[in-house]
């Protein structure tokens, strides 16, 4: 018998079904397929040969073909559990390739849920295990801290089972024991993937070397597969970051095509699950801390690491929202004189007049890159007000664009402000020219904010600067404020967007309808079988971020309508929240406006009620939602919070 998607069938037996509280994020627990006794019974027989005839031959592939042959992935976490059990009791060798196959196996033939829930399930059958292994504690705390370092478990695996289990239990003291007698100490990743001899036996700079050699070489022979096999046979997948930050750093030496080849190297390596996209985060990361030292040896690294972000994004592989942020440049005045300002003034002009004649972003994008302007904070203020000035002197379309470039040339928000502040100043002066400089301004400051250039907050802080240096009744002061109140009327959002006429994206808007249509289409096709990254992509390319409470209420409907036996859309919703496509102030908006629809959705879901409740609350321990949030409404029943069945 075949399982479906994801190994899960849709009336899980209650007695095996894992507790709402375990479920992480990506790594929610599935719950147990009904299979019968018959074929549970096979495949135990048949897992217990494959881990038996590994540690005989230490076949990693093979063992991964056979496992796949099996075909019935709802029952690969009974696998992680078992070949852990039986390394407990051999030598350091079998453990060692115990933690080898492991993270061989995992994204490839064993997925996350699965995986997850192995490990609980070795957790929760600790107590059994001390019978015949009486150090099974501190064998299993071993095990736990290495998927943690391999990046196979989360860190947030130990408070989350924790609160599973009985406080006096073993399975309690292997968490604890795991986090605070090898997580908390230092080098703690060396330490934990040599605990039993390790696979390779290599040293930290040995490894270093290695990675240098490796990358150096690609860059020579250009062989990308070779390189990934390489970065494979490493065996040290904990430490991929600094795969990414030393190819990073030749990227921003080099540049050139150089810089491309590096590019195409690691989105191959993510989307081929080489390196994860934690050890991507913290290699970008690494490579922001240390900036500033290789500013020394590449002036302009800050200017091109930036960029380096921007494509990176743009290709799906990166989630910009998740790095640090990038150090300001310290730049003195007198380091910009002038000469260059005047000079760069009149090619701004110049490449704002091209782009409203030709409407091409990505010329004006690369002419400021190709400039060394992109990265200065004072020429990106400089660009902001010349092409807010040159709009508001022209039509609805110029202005439409003016808006639309804002967002798409990805300047920190710090910048952008910096830019505003120069509009207000020169509020006065340009009202002499245009009386509708308050009504312009008030629209380009709302626009900003509806499309997530600068955060509500920057308005705050702009009105509060303002006010020190400008009369109330100042044109600057009059636009911030009507901006703010602008955006606190209801459905704003959808008016500013389409204020100039436009869609957010450069061309005609949709309508209202076309795009619930287009989210519901989206959904729908995620639900049949699509690729969680293809979603985020379409909902980004929607270009509505303000719109995107829509997608968190189609998606909990759905959810409703299931009675939570869909995890899917769920894992949806979660992605999308951690990489930041969804924010706080939008996922408690679809929240919102499911409350406000329950009795309706009643009529088809008698319990829907329930259901929403149940969601409230695994969207407040997920982080979701505030932990003030509630969905009841005044002068209706209370809704009744709960556990999806």
């Amino acid at each position: 018998m075949e399982c479906g998607r994801d190994g899960v069938v849709p009336v899980p037996p209650p007695e095996h079904q894992a507790p709402l509280k375990c479920a992480a994020e990506d790594y929610a627990i599935p719950p147990s397929p009904t299979l019968s006794s018959e074929e549970f019974l096979e495949f135990k027989r048949k897992a217990t040969t494959i881990v038996e005839e590994y540690f005989s031959t230490d076949d990693v592939a093979a063992t991964a073909s056979e496992l796949r042959d099996l075909r019935v992935p709802c029952y690969h976490y009974y696998f992680v559990k078992k070949l852990v059990s039986v390394a407990m009791d051999r030598h350091d060798r079998e453990k060692e390739m115990a933690a080898v196959l492991l993270s061989s196996l995992y994204g490839d033939v064993v997925d996350r849920p699965q995986l997850y829930k192995g490990f609980c399930k070795l957790t929760e059958s600790c107590d059994d295990l001390s019978v015949d292994t009486p150090d099974a504690v501190d064998i299993l705390a071993v095990f736990v801290a290495r998927a943690i370092v391999d990046d196979m478990l989360p860190p947030a695996f130990l408070a989350r089972q924790g609160a599973c289990l009985p406080g006096g239990c073993k399975g309690a003291e292997v968490l604890r024991r795991a986090e605070k007698s090898y997580l908390s100490v230092p080098h703690h990743g060396e330490i934990v993937l040599q605990r039993w001899g390790g696979s390779k036996r290599i040293t930290v700079e040995e490894a270093k070397a290695k990675i240098s050699d490796i990358l150096e070489e690609y860059l020579a022979a250009g062989d990308r597969a070779e390189a990934l096999r390489c970065i494979r046979d490493l065996k040290i997948p904990f430490f991929h970051h600094d795969v990414v930050k030393r190819a990073l750093v030749l990227a921003v030496e080099r540049g050139g095509a150089a810089e491309g080849h590096i590019l195409d190297l690691l989105k191959a390596a993510s989307e081929e699950g080489v390196i994860n996209e934690s050890q991507i985060t913290k290699g970008f990361d690494r490579l922001i801390d240390s900036i500033d030292d290789l500013v020394l040896d590449v002036p302009n690294a800050r200017c091109l690491l930036r960029s380096v972000i921007h494509k990176a994004s743009s290709e799906g592989w990166l989630c910009a929202s998740c790095l640090k942020l990038l150090p300001p440049e310290p730049t003195k005045a007198s380091e910009v004189d002038d000469a260059a300002v005047q000079e760069f003034k009149a090619k701004a002009v110049s490449f704002i007049k091209e782009y409203f004649l030709t409407g091409d972003m990505m010329e004006v994008v690369s002419r400021l890159e190709a400039e060394n302007y992109s990265c200065c904070p004072s020429f990106n203020a400089i660009f902001v007000k010349k092409l807010v000035n040159a709009a508001m002197d022209r039509k609805s379309r110029e202005k439409e664009m003016a808006s639309v470039l804002l967002s798409s040339l990805c300047m920190p928000p710090e910048h952008v402000v910096a830019g505003f502040h120069l509009l207000i100043d020169a509020a006065e002066d340009a009202a002499l020219d245009n009386p509708a400089i308050v009504e312009d301004l008030t629209m380009f400051f709302a626009r900003s904010v509806v499309d997530e250039v600068i955060a509500p907050s920057d308005l705050e802080a702009m009105e509060e600067d303002a006010s020190g240096v400008k009369a109330d009744g100042s044109a600057g002061m009059l636009a911030l404020r009507n901006a703010r109140a602008l955006l606190g009327a209801k459905l704003s959002a959808e008016r500013i967007l389409r204020c100039w006429g436009g869609g957010g994206s450069g061309k005609a808007g949709w309508e209202l309808d076309e795009v619930k249509e287009k989210i519901g289409r989206l959904l729908q096709e995620y639900d049949c079988g699509g690729d969680t990254r293809e979603a985020c992509r379409c909902i980004k390319d929607l270009g509505l971020p303000f719109f995107h409470h829509e997608v968190v209420k189609k998606a909990l409907v759905a959810i409703i309508e299931k009675r939570g036996k869909d995890e899917r859309l769920w894992g949806l919703l979660s992605e999308c929240y951690g990489r930041g496509l969804i924010t706080p102030n939008q996922m408690t908006k679809g929240f919102d406006r499911v409350a406000d629809c329950v009795d309706d959705l009643a009529l088809d879901v008698p319990d829907a009620g329930k259901q929403l409740g149940c969601c409230v609350e695994r969207a407040k321990k997920e982080g979701w939602l505030d932990a003030s949030f509630s969905v009841a409404r005044p002068g209706s029943p209370p809704v009744a919070n709960g556990v999806c069945s």
